[in-house]
């Protein structure tokens, strides 16, 4: 930190100097010619409560919201993860047929506005499978149990629990095509050499791929899973639009109670920023290191 104050020059100066001008105009706006009533002193309450008839704190609008969007991120960038390994090995296949449908599915999110794939992939796909599986009276059923921590520690108000899915099917199904390109850019970095020993020892296709290309591949492109994975937990704001109750949709909550809106919505904002930072900074120590070993 300190060498990286010391590496800064008058440019650098200049332009943190307007970044505080700039702000600190926004700041005067909001106040004068908004007439707008700050509370930042009621924020902390909507992160953390105080239940005065059980007299013990408990996780407020704001910390539900984000305990929401750790899990959905969480389980869908596993989710995703399986799905565009899939999908990354199908777009190298030596089957035209294959090779097609998996570049129909990627073409197909790239070029289409998320919130409409959102919408696609929840009435079509998610909210189809969660009817199909009964999973609203299974998840009442737990919900209704006495002994049902570990299930509320994993996947939060079992009431919700077809919601959380849902979320965390669309946003996959999402994700995984980004993820599919970053795993067949690693499956075709591996030299063609290494592939033709494997033949030429016996393996078959399925063995090569397993023992020989896969292995080397996912350990190339772990630095941009990581920061796919950083994306993701950016992507999930926007399934507060199928009504997931996950951060972004708790702040929605959140404003509308209280017209709050500036305190609601930078307390979010800060909260994305942590922890998408501190993520990023994790994950290139971690990348630093695997160089160095």
């Amino acid at each position: 930190m300190t060498n990286s104050i010391k590496q800064l020059k008058w440019p650098d100066y200049l332009i943190l100097a307007i970044v505080i001008v700039f702000f600190g105009y926004i700041w005067i706006t909001i106040e004068g010619t908004l007439n707008y009533k700050w509370r930042w002193h009621l924020i902390p309450n909507y992160i953390v409560g105080w239940h005065t008839g059980r007299e013990e704190y408990f996780a407020n609008l704001l910390l539900q919201g984000l305990g929401a969007t750790f899990r959905i991120s969480i389980y869908a960038s596993i989710l995703a993860l399986i799905l565009g390994t899939l999908l990354g090995v199908a777009r190298c296949s030596s089957n035209l047929t294959i090779r097609m449908l998996a570049r129909t599915y990627l073409e197909f999110l790239r070029n289409i506005p998320p919130v409409v794939v959102v919408f696609i992939f929840f009435f079509f796909l998610s909210q189809q499978l969660i009817d199909a599986l009964n999973l609203e009276r299974w998840a009442r059923g737990i919900a209704r149990q006495e002994n049902n921590e570990i299930w509320v520690f994993f996947f939060g108000e079992m009431r919700r629990f077809p919601s959380l899915i849902s979320g965390v099917i669309v946003l996959a199904l999402f994700e995984s095509a980004f993820v599919g390109e970053i795993i067949r850019a690693g499956i075709q970095s591996i030299p063609k050499g290494q592939r033709e020993a494997a033949r030429s020892i016996g393996m078959n296709g399925l063995q090569e791929l397993r023992y020989i290309v896969l292995p080397q591949a996912l350990k190339k492109v772990v630095p941009p899973l990581a920061n796919q994975f950083i994306t993701l937990i950016k992507d999930s704001a926007i399934i507060s639009l199928i009504s997931v109750q996950e951060l972004t949709f708790k702040t929605v909550e959140l404003v509308a109670s209280s017209r709050m809106i500036f305190e609601a919505w930078i307390t979010t904002a800060a909260f994305y920023f942590i922890v998408c930072f501190s993520l990023s900074r994790v994950f290139a120590r971690l990348e630093r290191n695997s160089q160095n070993n």
